[in-house]
């Protein structure tokens, strides 16, 4: 039971440690992860659009 309780308190003194991220870099994180996501979306649709009419032209 004391090595729980010892577990509880570091964890607490940890927990005091950590720098939790202002409410604006949580935003801008996310603008920046949704901007990543959609110009690598975009790069894939495109690079598989150009593949398919490149086959398509290749059967037909």
């Amino acid at each position: 039971m004391e090595k729980l309780i010892t577990y509880f308190k570091l964890s607490k003194a940890e927990l005091s440690k950590v720098i939790f991220p202002l409410p604006m870099q949580v935003k801008n994180a996310f603008l920046a992860v949704i901007g990543v996501v959609t110009v690598i979306t975009l790069f894939l649709a495109l690079v598989d659009l150009l593949m398919s009419l490149s086959v398509s032209s290749l059967i037909n």
